[in-house]
């Protein structure tokens, strides 16, 4: 993680974009249930949206998710118990199991789970974005 993020971060020009194109098509690749050969596309024909995805991505993965240690969300759970929420789920989810969002249901009880038969990771998926659109309409009304 740390070397593609230097190669992200770094002043070679061509080698940023053979990386960042590279982790954007793997990630865009994985994301989805059905792949789109399309959506994968933009990585490849959008050298400044793989190089910002890729290096956001990176970033986001050097800093430990900028949690201060592993399973920390779930050790602290407590202290958004009370918070509304809702986790929406992909059942061919590879980039995020499903265990994850399910470990985080048990230690949050009062936050809604929906499971989405027909979707991976993406937030573009037809289920997924049923159910997050959903679940903002029902924040808008508290």
């Amino acid at each position: 993680m740390s070397a593609y993020h230097r190669r992200l971060t770094g002043t070679d020009e061509q080698e940023k974009l053979k990386v960042a194109t590279a982790w954007s098509v793997w990630e865009l690749a994985t994301s989805r249930l059905y792949i789109d050969p399309s959506y994968i596309a933009h990585a490849t024909d959008d050298a400044k949206f793989a190089v910002a995805f890729s290096r956001i991505e990176t970033h986001y993965f050097v800093n430990g998710a900028f949690m201060k240690e592993d399973g920390q969300l779930i050790k602290n759970a407590d202290k958004i118990k009370d918070i509304p929420g809702v986790i929406v789920q992909g059942r061919y989810d590879v980039v995020c199991p499903a265990y994850t969002a399910w470990d985080l249901h048990k230690a949050w009880p009062k936050a809604e789970f929906h499971w989405v038969d027909d979707a991976g990771h993406s937030s573009k998926e037809v289920g997924i974005v049923h159910e997050l659109i959903t679940a903002t309409d029902k924040f808008r009304e508290l």
